[in-house]
């Protein structure tokens, strides 16, 4: 596991380097957060569960940082630390932070949001010995994942692992379908090996991962709702083996969870419900009163992203460009004039995959590219400062600086727009581009530079650093 007092003397060799510093004077490629804009976006979502009346669970993998975690989980007593990792990396470094929360006297539960690998059991045994019982939840898709889950109580822990069975809502990545009769033999043998005391049956999972292919307003809750639809089967069938006893819906991605603040949005009279939101309010009363219990669940949504805003999950007033929190400090190496379409000039910056990923936001114009298809934008700062902003209409309207393509070093910029409205950019200067999926644009990186833009006057002063975990 991750050791606390290793990780607490790196933070403070890089504190004392970095904080303080200007973003200007910072090495380059870095990867920044902005504290105002995750805490915002970490406080709408943990206030619109709680009026909800949902469950919450936050996914880490995004950031992979135990300060980011805080902000996620936020600081109710009263709630459960429900998070979930797609590494045993992850769940392990976080496993100190849990132990506080439990010193603290509040519960805790951690998935692990992958289904179960066999070589991944000792590992997980140790962290289930370290946090207790009903601390930590496996996930299954297959008979042969069930058959190593029961196996974990033979280690030197004594605390059965409560299990999330992963559906396939739609996405087609992992997990089984929920009409097929696999799916109702699974939940058979997960039943029956719950009567030996080896597993908990605890609820059904889904993941919308293709509602990043939304792209008209408030088309997230369409997603939200076929998640809970498809869930609602299974789970039915749970409860049918077993009368009377409490079974989790687990639902989401960033574009589905985040889109239940727009129903926090219509009850302060601030819209009009369309038939999307009426059918998720109608399918949770249908499931409340079948006594099931509701979890939300997320990772990308603190820090956004070019793909999450492209999806137009939520009302335009939740979610705009500004509210992206993660960018990717980058210096001008050269720039080529009158190289790009009609006249425009092109750049060079030193940032290219590993610095920025390689993700596309899914190209739904036509014909193809006519949509954003390049690989970040230019935030507007320092030279770049008067880039234009994405608006309302992203991605069929886009326009300024963009990374136009992109190789293992290397960014090209490229202009979208008439000439004669370049920004002109010079060889040497620093810009800071929003990825498209910052997930992966963090991926190469050993910590963010963490700054303060309700800091006025010093927006650009580097405040923390939190490192990030990296491997598997």
């Amino acid at each position: 596991m991750a050791q606390p007092a290793a990780s607490a003397a790196l933070k403070a060799q890089l504190r004392d380097r970095f904080v303080g510093q200007n973003l200007n004077n910072v090495p380059t490629p870095s990867i920044v957060l902005d504290l105002a804009k995750l805490e915002v976006n970490c406080k709408r979502m943990l206030d619109a569960t709680e009026r909800l009346g949902l469950l919450w669970r936050a996914h880490i993998k995004t950031h992979k940082t135990t300060e980011l975690t805080r902000l996620q989980v936020g600081d109710d007593r009263a709630t459960t630390v429900s998070i979930m990792t797609s590494t045993v990396l992850e769940a392990e470094s976080i496993t100190p932070l849990l132990k506080e929360y439990q010193a603290a006297g509040r519960a805790v539960n951690l998935l692990l949001a992958f289904p179960l690998f066999p070589s991944a059991i000792p590992r997980l045994a140790r962290i289930s010995s370290t946090l207790g019982p009903s601390s930590l939840s496996l996930m299954i898709d297959h008979p042969s994942q069930l058959a190593a889950a029961t196996t974990l109580t033979s280690h030197p822990t004594p605390h059965p692992p409560l299990l999330f069975l992963k559906i396939d809502a739609g996405y087609g990545r992992a997990g089984i379908r929920p009409t097929s009769p696999a799916c109702l033999s699974l939940i058979d043998a997960a039943l029956e090996a719950e009567r030996s005391g080896s597993v908990i049956l605890h609820g059904v999972y889904c993941h919308a991962g293709h509602s990043y292919s939304a792209r008209k307003d408030w088309e997230g809750m369409e997603y939200l709702a076929a998640e809970f639809a498809g869930l609602a089967g299974p789970a039915e069938y749970i409860r049918k083996q077993r009368p009377g006893r409490d079974v989790v819906l687990s639902v989401g991605a960033t574009p589905s969870a985040t889109s239940v603040q727009n129903l926090v949005f219509l009850e302060d009279g601030k819209g009009e419900e369309d038939g999307s939101a009426s059918e998720v309010r109608r399918l949770w009363g249908v499931l409340r009163d079948g006594g099931f219990k509701l979890e939300v669940h997320a990772g990308v949504y603190p820090t956004l992203d070019m793909q999450q805003l492209a999806t137009h999950a939520r009302d335009a007033s939740l979610m705009t460009a500004d509210d992206i929190a993660v960018s990717v400090l980058a210096e001008v190496a050269s720039v080529y004039p009158f190289r790009g379409a009609n006249g425009t000039s092109e750049a060079l910056i030193a940032a290219g995959t590993l610095a920025l990923g390689r993700e596309p936001v899914t190209d739904k114009g036509t014909p193809p590219g006519k949509d954003y298809s390049a690989w970040g934008i230019l935030a507007p700062w320092g030279a770049a400062r008067a880039n234009p902003v994405p608006g309302p209409e992203f991605p069929r309207v886009h326009g300024g600086w963009q990374v136009g393509r992109i190789s293992q070093e290397h960014g090209i910029l490229t202009w979208h727009g008439p000439k004669e409205e370049e920004v002109p950019l010079r060889v040497g200067d620093k810009v800071r581009v929003w990825p498209n999926h910052s997930c992966v644009a963090g991926a190469c990186y050993d910590y963010y530079l963490v700054v303060d833009s309700r800091n006025k006057g010093r927006e650009d002063e580097v405040v923390d650093i939190w490192p990030r975990w990296r491997g598997w």
